[in-house]
């Protein structure tokens, strides 16, 4: 559907959904909605998400609330193909999972080039701030299942994702932290873990929140 078939502001009620999953990986509520619109009505914000899920914006989860899958073609000179961006991921579901995907996001085809599949992450905590990860920062993350040495590495360990550099000797793999916090110690593995993709690009949490 074409951008004109939506009201105003239903546009506006779009830019808010995604800044806000831009920023904390969740959908907001109506309620929140409310806040950051400064509507009164829980009446007003829920017609406009039905404005926006009957344009092809929005879709309806089976457990109920919304996931955003498409964003208004604000840049239409700049070829962008949808990302999905993952929130937690489930014990036992893959990666992606069409439960962990909180929405899709247009990112350039300069990043996510034809020929790999890609999603988005968000990072959690600074065990890689020394590579330019930092807490709440969004990595762009092309799927495959190896990895060369020195790549950063989005890998599954027990179900949980984790951000680390990959190194593999004979049949040892350890994951590496890259950070300034001493807490943080080398993963060291022979199984139990998949390698879900590389680390191809950062956003930084302070571009995503202008």
């Amino acid at each position: 559907m074409p951008e004109e078939n939506i009201s105003f502001k239903a546009k506006e009620a779009l830019r808010q959904i995604r800044n806000i999953i831009m920023n904390t990986g969740n959908m907001p509520s109506i309620r929140e909605l409310m806040r950051v619109m400064s509507y009164k009505s829980p009446r007003s914000v829920a017609l406009l998400l039905i404005e926006l899920e009957e344009n092809g914006y929005l879709e309806k989860r089976e457990e109920g609330g919304y996931r955003m899958i498409k964003d208004l073609d604000t840049e239409a000179m700049v070829r962008t193909v949808s990302i999905p961006l993952i929130g937690t991921v489930t014990c036992g579901l893959p990666i992606l999972a069409i439960q962990n995907v909180e929405a899709y996001i247009p990112v350039s085809t300069a990043l996510a080039r034809n020929g790999s599949r890609y999603f988005l992450l968000r990072a959690n905590g600074d065990s890689m701030n020394k590579a330019g990860i930092n807490d709440g920062d969004i990595i762009l993350v092309r799927q495959q299942q190896y990895a060369d040495n020195g790549q950063n590495v989005v890998a599954l360990i027990d179900d949980e994702a984790t951000v680390k550099e990959f190194h593999r000797k004979d049949n040892i793999v350890t994951l590496l932290p890259r950070s300034d916090n001493p807490k943080y110690q080398p993963i060291i593995l022979t199984e139990g873990f998949q390698i879900q993709g590389i680390v191809v690009a950062t956003i930084p949490s302070v571009i995503i929140k202008q």
